[in-house]
């Protein structure tokens, strides 16, 4: 990997901290070099290798032949009357990502994309819309992470909290996924806290399994969004392949591996999900699981007709669930008026509309 790196100019954020100290070893420099580099990167801000005064010359000179360390290209910027933040980023090959700065009075969370477009086309979100084109690479989730710690001086809370709940699938992008989630936990790097990290998942099993041996305390949510195998096969493609019986057995087997309760994300779809015959579904499937349930009102997007339950049906259903046992929260979108809010985010966008049959 060291020689691969060393032939060609390659995203220094892409190494992680033990990749940096061996490649730095290799070069004949000392390994706490690699500590101060990463201070550089991760705490202090840079966003080139001149700034990096306490380093010498000659090895700033090789990591500016070697290495590239440069922001990313901003395409557009949009404020929602909330305060949430919405990034376009354009990336080296002009691929686009969306990302957002959702501050409230406590914390400052980013919701970062992983992929540029997403494979899996749930049929209420946005973000399959234009189609699957590649993985990010560990810098460019991190470069999302860098660019929205910076915006975040001008709110009243620094960075606190990391969603990968944006564009993408992370469990189908999990190497790199883990290699960000680790650069962010670590002291050296980013430093949040593993609790304040929360990865989502359509329900992809092989990488809900290995998340299970990562030995990670992150936070684990499912964007289960249906309360059958038949009404999941309407709305989310994925589990034609990945069924909701075993994505559930599934889940059950990562919370006895790991201790650790999972969320499940559960999208309000007028007479489709906020119903009482999916509490009902959801009574027989939930039985014994301790958890937390999110609820999520759906997002308009134009290629889609689905309609948001009112208040008033939003909150029997959620009280329906309170009496069964499942802990509920009602979340309040964020960002809608500038499509920033769940389900809102995409890449590129067609014309078609897909009909709820």
């Amino acid at each position: 990997m060291i020689n691969k790196y060393s032939e060609e100019k390659f995203d220094i954020r892409n190494f992680s901290y033990e990749e940096l100290a061996a490649y730095l070893k290799a070069e004949g420099e000392r390994p706490f070099r690699a500590t101060q580099i990463f201070e550089w990167l991760y705490q202090k801000g840079a966003w080139s290798f001149d700034e990096m005064n306490n380093l010498s010359k000659p090895l700033r000179v090789l990591l500016t032949e070697r290495f590239i360390l440069k922001p990313r290209k901003i395409a557009e910027k949009q404020i929602s009357a909330d305060g949430t933040t919405k990034f376009l980023f354009e990336l080296d090959d002009q691929q686009r990502i969306e990302t957002v700065l959702i501050p409230t009075a406590k914390r400052t969370t980013v919701c970062v994309s992983t992929q540029a477009g997403c494979k899996f086309g749930c049929r209420f979100c946005a973000s399959g819309i234009g189609g699957w084109k590649r993985n990010l690479t560990t810098a460019e989730i991190i470069t999302q992470i860098l660019h929205i710690k910076e915006e975040s001086k001008k709110h009243g809370n620094p960075l606190s909290h990391i969603v990968y709940m944006g564009v993408g699938e992370p469990l189908d992008n999990f190497a790199h996924v883990m290699k960000s989630v680790r650069i962010i936990n670590d002291k050296k790097g980013v430093n949040i806290g593993a609790r304040r990290i929360t990865v989502s998942t359509c329900g992809v099993i092989p990488g809900i399994e290995q998340l299970a041996k990562e030995g990670i305390q992150i936070e684990l949510a499912i964007s289960l969004h249906g309360f059958d195998n038949a009404s999941r096969n309407v709305l989310m493609p994925v589990n034609r392949k990945y069924p909701f019986d075993d994505l559930m057995a599934a889940c059950r087997a990562y919370i006895k591996a790991t201790k650790r309760q999972i969320t499940f994300e559960y999208i309000l779809i007028k007479d489709v999900t906020c119903t009482e015959k999916a509490a009902a579904a959801l009574k027989k499937s939930f039985k014994g699981i301790i958890c937390k349930m999110n609820l999520i009102p759906y997002n308009p997007v134009s290629e889609f007709d689905c309609q948001t339950p009112s208040r008033n049906e939003m909150f029997a259903f959620k009280n329906q669930l309170e009496r069964i046992g499942i802990h509920t929260t009602l979340r309040a979108p964020r960002g809608k008026d500038v499509a920033a809010a769940c389900g809102q985010l995409r890449y590129t966008v067609d014309n078609v509309v897909r009909k709820m049959t």
